[in-house]
């Protein structure tokens, strides 16, 4: 392609970026380190980065872009705008988490791991639970340690572990542990903080491991970055401080919700100061309308009272109340209420279902056991997309790789023209053949292939109707067909069978549960992607997403009783959910759940109806 010379590059695909986001963009022989509160435009900022440096040769090919996230859908969402806004370049941006970002180095270059925290080629991923690591404790006579002492020590000690400062019966539990997780089972097992830990040690101590990562990332992008844990903050100081690379790193300390997985507080003054970041803070809101943006404010003034304010950018699109306090006195009331007034905006054409999301502070699969029947009795359907499928999160598996290259084909055999699913097909198996958009003639053996697979698919998918198909045998020949060594090897996540099969054993559980429901393909499809479904989520898990509504079910003291102006991580989540809402948040307490929190509504004064008429 053409380059464009940096004075004359312009932002791709939309009309302007505030003037401070054009500042950060095109800093690029120092690292920045960009505040940027909800709706701010994150991603589109990341993505007019890379387009500004991929297009103008600034990071000149073959030379990458890497870009880590802390979560796979925003990983995913990143690439897919990457593409968009630079076509000819984008596949030389590369979007992962950073578990899959360490994870990939631990594999590509286990060889080089010292020998005694080295694990064998077909080691699994464990996510050791409480009960698991104080079965560990029993078995070494350790009862009296609490087992968040042992987490929190593999997370936040460098190894080796004899040159560690630790108390000597800390450390020999430590060398246990890692001795049980490789030698303990049938099959070695590595916690993603193991595999951080590993990864720094590697990176330090071996130069030629280093310098290969230096020479393929020049430009490095951090997102969400107030969630980055003390492990993998030392990752990036042992691969990237001291060198040439350029580093951004974006996110909100108001944001920072995952402090109970280690996340650190200081992240970005350590960044600032041993980065010698530039600082810079956005200030505009793309999501929220005025009226919301002040309650939000409000809400952010709670957390840091020297907060800026922010600039709506939204226009409201809505009347009546864009925020209420809906009180019940019987939890009865409350259900038959919610359904009956979304299955109203329903009907009246107002949002679609699955624009509306329900918002809870745990336990989704109890709170859908208690609502669905309402729903159901008014044709409202509602996912819980906390509910495990397959063995896989119904919300997670919707974000995988494999979902998202395997949807665009079953949409083609389902409906012979569908631009949208043609783009996608086309942008999948673009991304899999590493092929940019100016090799013509690999697009044109590309389009010709992947013509051929929908023709394929679509014959299978006519010559079985969703009642009579055998799901599996549709993934499995769709797999086949686009190439599982061609999925697996563009996705670092897959680089072993397990990881691979278990997404896919997942993707063929959902696909059967949305196909036994019955309907035409496109039914079925409609089903699986969530729409026209009111989805029902966790509040952590609403983070990155947005919605025209949201409800928060059963704001009560005693469902959120550890929502207090003391507790900053729980206060940090609540804002985060309410930042989700495009035009409306609502509220429902019931009485027979508990009391109002009555702090709450002192800091959001007026800005909220405090009954709904009708509500009681």
């Amino acid at each position: 392609m053409t380059r464009v010379r940096p004075e004359n590059w312009v932002p791709q695909g939309v009309d302007s970026l505030e003037d401070r986001a054009l500042v950060a963009l095109r800093e690029t022989t120092q690292c920045v380190c960009v505040t940027a509160g909800a709706g701010a435009g994150k991603t589109e900022f990341l993505a007019q980065k890379a387009a500004y440096l991929l297009q103008t040769g600034l990071c000149p090919s073959p030379r990458r872009v890497l870009a880590i996230s802390f979560k796979r859908d925003a990983a995913l969402n990143l690439s897919e705008r990457v593409r968009r806004r630079c076509p000819d370049e984008g596949h030389r941006f590369v979007s992962m988490t950073f578990d899959a970002f360490t994870k990939g180095i631990v594999d590509q270059f286990r060889d080089a791991v010292p020998e005694f925290y080295r694990p064998p080629a077909n080691y699994q991923i464990s996510f050791p639970t409480r009960d698991i690591i104080e079965d560990f404790l029993n078995r070494h006579d350790a009862q009296d340690v609490d087992w968040r002492n042992i987490d929190h020590a593999v997370s936040n000690t460098k190894l080796p572990l004899e040159g560690a400062s630790l108390q000597p019966r800390m450390r020999g539990l430590l060398e246990a542990y890692w001795r049980d997780q490789f030698e303990g089972g049938e099959q070695a097992y590595l916690t993603f903080p193991m595999i951080n830990r590993i990864v720094e040690r590697m990176v330090r101590d071996n130069p030629h491991v280093r310098k290969a990562l230096l020479a393929t990332y020049p430009i490095v992008f951090l997102d969400e970055f107030q969630d980055t844990t003390t492990a993998q903050y030392e990752v990036l100081m042992a691969a990237f401080h001291g060198s040439r690379s350029v580093l951004t790193a974006v996110g909100d300390d108001k944001q920072r919700i995952m402090g109970w997985a280690g996340a650190m507080r200081d992240s970005f003054a350590r960044f600032t100061a041993d980065f010698n970041a530039r600082p810079v803070t956005l200030l505009s809101n793309w999501r929220s309308h005025e009226d919301l943006v002040a309650i939000q404010h409000l809400i952010a003034t709670a957390i840091d009272e020297d907060v800026e304010a922010v600039v709506a950018r939204r226009p409201r699109q809505v009347d009546g109340d864009v925020a209420a306090i809906w009180q019940f006195r019987t939890r009865e009331g409350e259900v038959e209420y919610l359904a009956e007034w979304i299955a109203g905006e329903v009907q009246d054409g107002q949002i679609e279902p699955h624009r509306i999301a329900i918002l809870v502070r745990n336990y989704a699969d109890r709170v859908e056991r208690e609502i669905l029947p309402a729903f159901a009795a008014r044709n409202i359907a509602l996912r819980n997309v906390a509910r495990m499928v397959g063995g896989v999160a119904i919300q997670d598996l919707l974000s995988e790789e494999l979902t998202e290259c395997l949807i665009p084909f079953l949409r083609l055999g389902a409906k012979r023209r569908d631009r949208e699913a043609w783009s996608q097909a086309q942008t999948q198996m673009q991304r899999l053949a590493a092929i940019s958009d100016g090799d013509e003639v690999g697009l044109r053996r590309m389009a010709i292939r992947t013509e051929a697979l929908c023709r394929t698919v679509r014959a299978y998918m006519q010559a079985n109707s969703p009642e009579q198909v055998d799901t599996t045998a549709l993934v499995h020949m769709l797999i086949d067909e686009i190439g599982e060594e061609s999925i697996r090897q563009s996705t670092p996540s897959y680089s072993r069978a397990s990881d691979f099969n278990r997404v896919r054993s997942g993707f063929v559980a959902l696909l059967e549960e949305c196909r036994a429901s019955g309907g035409t393909w496109t039914d079925v499809l409609d089903r699986l992607v969530g729409k026209g479904q009111v989805p029902l989520m966790t509040v952590h898990k609403s983070k990155g997403l947005e919605f025209h509504t949201i409800v928060f079910f059963g704001l009560d003291n005693r469902s959120w009783w550890s929502l207090t102006p003391q507790n900053e991580e729980e206060l940090n989540s609540f804002f985060v959910a309410f930042t989700r809402a495009e035009q409306r948040a609502f509220f429902t307490c019931c009485s027979e759940r508990g009391g109002r929190i009555a702090w709450l509504e002192r800091i959001l004064g007026e800005s909220l109806s405090r009954q709904y008429p009708g509500a009681e």
